[in-house]
């Protein structure tokens, strides 16, 4: 079962919903980088469960430790382990579908695969792994913003049939805008009526989906490749691995097959002052030809409604035969508020890849587009 990705800046995640724990392990993180535990606990602080009302009531603190990697705050070059320890399971829950396959679930197709799975918590396809990406995902944040000062913020952008008005112009800018309600969407407006649908969801034991939208800014011109590793392929493939997604867009996306060529081209100009080549729109959302053009990275994730409802529905058995299932356990009515801190975290994970590659290939790009922390002049070589 492959549970690696990056060239790079490698992750390897690892452990099952519930497991004894949950964890990844990092490599080709260059030595000597600050290291801001904080940093990555607040991070996991966003996803993890029983935050809210609108979230599944499990109880887990998800605090993080780091087991390798790290010496006195700073990276030292060799991989870092990072660990959640799993503290609230409650197996029993699960126990009808040892059975039996919960309908739009990954019950019936990790069966069929493997021939053998964990029915409890939904064992890896569990939100669950999650944590890993995270936790891996603050590092490469951190990497990003202290050495290119790219920093990406992903809001909730629907629920159900109810749409936030957030203009391109007025996306936020930090994630403190997006926190500021439990919903995760800055327009307080919108938030309301998506608070009020989550749990209306919740109480008839049913679920609904949406759409997280996000923005990388600050991100410099020339990440990616054009061919097999074109930056936005990279960004879909981590996207569409997290759970419950089902759809990717960046830029205009699916919209932009609405306009003409000449309606939907970027026309570029140089910035006055600094010299810049920019582009007068963003429908390309900041990718053109598969590598980075200096622009803002917009895209667009749709997920799902939550699987595991609490509705009767009619399903089969491992056995081949038709039955009804009434689910038990903690499950979200709507996984999008905890999935912005997943989402923002795939992206980062893939543009830290493309920076450090970037990097090792093409020293004078480096010199050119990265800030040079303090960090790097301080090391003693």
């Amino acid at each position: 079962m492959p549970s690696s990705w990056g060239k790079i800046f490698k992750v390897s995640t690892f452990g099952e919903s519930h497991g004894e724990a949950v964890g990844v392990v990092v490599e080709g993180v260059p030595a000597g980088i600050p290291i801001r535990l904080d940093e990555i606990q607040k991070d996991l602080n966003r996803r993890r469960p029983g935050q809210s009302k609108l979230t599944t009531p499990r109880d887990e603190s998800d605090t993080v430790r780091v087991l390798s990697g790290v010496f006195e705050g700073k990276t030292i070059g060799s991989p870092i382990a990072l660990i959640v320890n799993n503290q609230n399971t409650i197996s029993k829950d699960y126990e009808n579908l040892r059975e039996t396959f919960r309908p739009s679930h990954a019950d019936y197709t990790y069966q069929t695969k493997y021939g053998f799975r964990a029915h409890v918590g939904g064992g890896r396809s569990s939100v669950r792994e999650t944590i890993a990406r995270v936790a891996a995902g603050a590092i490469a944040r951190m990497i990003l913003e202290d050495d290119l000062g790219v920093k990406t913020v992903a809001w909730v952008d629907t629920i159900g049939t109810i749409s936030s008005e957030i203009a391109e112009n007025k996306y936020p800018a930090t994630r403190e805008e997006v926190d500021v309600n439990e919903v995760r969407c800055p327009d307080t407006q919108a938030a309301d009526k998506m608070r009020s649908l989550i749990l209306q969801m919740k109480e008839a034991g049913d679920s609904v989906g949406g759409i997280i939208r996000s923005a990388s800014y600050n991100l410099p011109p020339g990440l990616g490749d054009p061919v097999y590793d074109k930056l936005d392929g990279d960004i879909a493939k981590a996207i569409l691995s997290i759970p419950a997604c089902k759809g990717f867009e960046v830029g205009s996306g699916f919209s932009g097959t609405l306009l003409t060529g000449s309606t939907h081209n970027d026309e570029f100009y140089v910035e006055e002052g600094s010299g810049r080549v920019r582009t007068r729109t963003n429908n390309s959302g900041g990718l053109q030809g598969g590598i980075s053009n200096g622009e803002t990275l917009v895209v667009r994730a749709a997920f799902k409604p939550t699987s595991t409802i609490f509705k009767k529905q009619n399903t089969v058995n491992i056995d081949g035969k038709e039955t009804t299932l009434e689910a038990k356990g903690r499950h979200d009515p709507c996984v999008l508020p905890r999935a912005v801190p997943i989402v923002e975290a795939a992206i980062n994970l893939v543009l830290v890849d493309a920076y450090l590659y970037q990097r090792a290939m093409n020293p004078h790009w480096f010199q050119k587009w990265a800030k040079v922390p303090d960090y790097y002049k301080d090391l003693k070589l």
